[in-house]
């Protein structure tokens, strides 16, 4: 069912980052029930072509586009967005979704671990930022939005060590949205920048999109009732 606000929206693209799953997945399905053209990316693409298929026959009015994409891999990422400009104009939305936690510690952890978790947490969801920004205004789009789906370990630290290499990576995400959001008023844009802490936030990723455009929601967060930090 269409959500008030979401209107604007409908027929317009939205690249969902990790949508093979979990809260990409989710993201996706909610967006495409909204009426919106969704990029689905991952490094691996059955499950968003099934979820595709189910949107399809669902009768959602929006598409799931399936797009294959190794975000460690810059080069895959800019195919990516000039697959996007060329068979879709552009990105209007941008769910920076995909992250990965790798089990590696402070003192003793790899440093092939703590790069992946920088590729992907970090510069990913950077290249995919700017890369979202430079497509909204090539094409003179001033209400786009651009959504950072982070974590309660962007926003403290807790004691167990092979999580304290993956929480610094998810502060880097709530340092990068704050100066995401002072850059685009510097740029006196409307483009909007979110960030999301939650387990399960495809409503609130509608409910931010549905907001008119004079309201900035920057943040949300979202944890069970019974979570003790």
């Amino acid at each position: 069912m269409a959500r008030a606000g979401m209107e604007r929206w409908r027929d317009r693209l939205a690249l969902v980052t990790g949508a093979s799953g979990g809260i990409g997945a989710a993201v996706a399905r909610a967006l495409v029930q909204q009426g919106l053209k969704v990029v689905g990316c991952a490094r691996t693409v059955g499950n968003i072509e099934e979820l595709a298929a189910e949107c399809k026959s669902a009768g959602y009015p929006g598409t799931l586009i399936p797009y294959r994409c190794d975000l460690s891999n810059e080069e895959d990422i800019l195919s990516m967005f000039s697959a996007i400009r060329s068979q879709h104009s552009g990105v209007d939305i941008c769910v920076n979704n995909a992250g990965l936690a790798r089990a590696d510690t402070l003192l003793s952890g790899s440093t092939s671990g703590w790069k992946e978790m920088l590729n992907v947490n970090v510069l990913a969801l950077s290249i995919c930022t700017r890369e979202a920004y430079q497509s909204m205004k090539e094409r003179g789009v001033d209400d786009g939005h651009i959504i950072n789906i982070n974590s309660m370990s962007g926003h403290r630290v807790v004691p167990q060590s092979v999580t304290h290499f993956y929480s610094a990576t998810k502060y880097a995400v709530t340092a990068l949205t704050e100066g995401l959001r002072q850059e685009l008023r510097e740029a006196q844009s409307h483009i909007r920048a979110t960030c999301l802490k939650a387990e399960d936030v495809a409503e609130a990723v509608v409910f931010v999109l549905s907001a008119p455009p004079h309201v900035h929601i920057g943040d949300i967060q979202m944890r069970p009732t019974e979570q003790v930090t």
